[in-house]
């Protein structure tokens, strides 16, 4: 005889009720957490989450089955995953899920989910959510880019601890150039630091002023640190991945979840104490404290904020400059955008057969 089905557990998520189906669900097997403990986590550090995703156009990173031995990520050309991304609001949200429309690289658009209050959150969390990936712009102007997004991606042979390294020397480079940085564990091997800016430049721009300060790392740091896009030129190092400011490329929100058996999550951390974590030191079950005791240190990049953020101005001159005194122009953009304006080829080195053979 099958067992008995638990019913659905109704929370009070700010004067809303939000329903959790099956709420005994195991999402992390080995960490034995349910889906309720999920909802919960989110509720947990409420302020934290609802402010990185606060008015953002947000695609959803959902696993209806839990992240299980073996489960895996649809992609464009297989969708027979486990999981997937929802860029479009799901049929038969509530009346209280807002959405923003956005435009891809294609030409075509989606109305996303643009969370504006906790419930949303929770929602979403019901429907297999673990990770947010929120646009960096507000519902109200999506062409207007109000934060730069600086991935450290360690390649092959190198990890943590060598994006760690590199971290102070990216804070001086932005320090230089009138910006602040707020740094946070992705949740695996890499840093993520976010700065905002004033939504006064559109993508192309916030992708360049990237690219500029990715180049000016890279030249300060050149045994540690590349911008090259193809895999094959980029040797132990870590990358610069300068197309997460590409349109429709989003970053794992602060506080997220990430889809790994230990469930960790994206975690801000102050400059001081990078050198003393570790990824793995903050998951679902130690982040409530933590956020308890130091709150919410992204508080500084919500879209409500006073703060109207810095200028582009400076790093667009050092992008200029690149270009006028080293020939240092565009660099390739992701696979499936059409080919942009002065992008230079897009063709792997090792199979460009117009590239001089050393």
């Amino acid at each position: 005889m099958a067992a008995a089905k638990t019913p659905p557990v109704e929370l009070d998520v700010r004067g809303r009720t939000v329903r959790v189906t099956s709420p005994d669900r195991v999402v992390f097997p080995r960490r034995d957490v349910t889906k309720l403990d999920v909802v919960e986590y989110f509720l947990a550090v409420g302020d934290g989450i609802l402010g990185a995703l606060l008015d953002r156009p947000t695609t959803l990173e959902r696993w209806p089955k839990g992240v299980f031995e073996g489960a895996r990520m649809s992609t464009r050309t297989d969708n027979s995953g486990d999981a997937f991304y929802q860029k479009r609001v799901p049929k038969g949200a509530p009346d209280y899920v807002q959405t923003a429309r956005i435009a891809f690289p294609s030409g075509r658009t989606a109305d996303e989910v643009c969370p504006t209050e906790l419930a949303v959150v929770a929602w979403a969390a019901n429907l297999g959510t673990l990770t947010f990936h929120p646009w960096p712009v507000r519902g109200e102007d999506v062409e207007a880019v109000d934060q730069l997004r600086i991935d450290l991606d360690p390649q092959p042979g190198t990890d943590f601890d060598d994006a760690v390294r590199v971290a102070p020397h990216l804070r001086e480079v932005l320090d230089e150039l009138g910006l602040t940085g707020f740094p946070k564990t992705s949740g695996g091997r890499g840093i993520h630091v976010f700065v905002p800016v004033a939504p006064e430049w559109d993508f192309v721009a916030a992708r360049r002023a990237t690219i500029a300060i990715g180049r000016e790392l890279e030249r300060r740091l050149p045994d540690q640190v590349t911008t090259k896009w193809w895999k094959e030129e980029r040797g132990a190092k870590i990358f610069v991945d300068y197309n997460q400011m590409a349109r429709d490329r989003t970053i794992a929100s602060a506080y997220s979840i990430r889809s790994n058996h230990r469930a960790t999550v994206s975690a801000p951390v102050t400059w001081d104490e990078l050198a003393d974590v570790h990824p793995d030191d903050f998951d679902i079950r130690t982040m409530p404290a933590r956020f308890a005791e130091v709150g919410d240190l992204f508080a500084p990049l919500r879209a409500d904020r006073d703060d109207p953020g810095a200028s582009l101005e400076a790093t667009l001159e050092l992008s200029r400059r690149d270009e006028a005194e080293h020939g240092l122009g565009d660099l390739p953009y992701p696979p499936e955008y059409p080919k942009m304006p002065g992008e230079p080829k897009r063709v792997q080195p090792s199979k460009d057969r117009d590239r001089p053979q050393v």
